[in-house]
């Protein structure tokens, strides 16, 4: 999460879309810089709103607009799904030796397992009253986003490419892709809701 004092804007990071190279690129102009543990650094649209606007507006006098990137829900998962192989992964969370599909199947159980276990954007872009991210853009627009950001930062922006997951095998068969598409609805009808790329 990046707080930009002047400009009124937070940029909240939604894990595995990209935040980690927002950070490094904007993280010297920002007022705040929360980057650890996670669940600071992943601070959800509801949690701001709940317990640092009203501060935040009460020290700058104004209130804050929120920005964030999403990613097509399919893509996020198979990028969590592509970090959790990597080396020094304990093996709970641990998605080596399944394939994607297996792993997306317990993705879509009500009760998972820990290695399937990893929330969804919807949940961290939107807000218990119906609200939702005022600047949210989908993460395939990446240039988009660096072009609202270069505006209201009134800067050049240059992202690098960090935190990349390893590449692999994301196929799905179609009763899956239909299967995550039900758990996933909020999500994909948030995304889908964005302008399209």
């Amino acid at each position: 999460m990046l707080v930009f004092w002047k400009p009124r804007l937070v940029f909240l990071a939604t894990p595995k879309a990209g935040s980690t190279a927002i950070e490094v690129a904007l993280g010297s102009l920002a007022s705040l810089a929360v980057t650890n543990p996670p669940e600071l650094k992943h601070t959800t649209a509801n949690r701001f709103n709940r317990f640092l606007a009203p501060y935040l507006a009460v020290a700058n006098g104004g209130s804050f607009e929120l920005c964030a990137l999403m990613r097509e829900p399919t893509d996020w998962l198979g990028s969590w799904y592509r970090y959790r192989q990597r080396d020094g992964v304990p093996p709970a969370r641990s998605t080596r030796n399944m394939s994607f599909e297996e792993f997306v199947r317990a993705y879509c159980q009500t009760e998972r397992l820990e290695f399937a276990n990893v929330g969804n954007q919807s949940n961290c872009l939107r807000t218990r009253d119906g609200g939702r991210v005022q600047h949210l853009f989908r993460y395939e627009r990446m240039e988009d986003f660096v072009e609202f950001l270069e505006d209201r930062l009134d800067c050049v922006i240059t992202l690098p490419r960090l935190n990349v997951s390893p590449a692999g095998q994301t196929e799905l068969s179609a009763e899956t892709a239909a299967l995550l598409r039900q758990t996933l609805a909020d999500d994909y009808a948030l995304y889908e809701s964005l302008l399209p790329a």
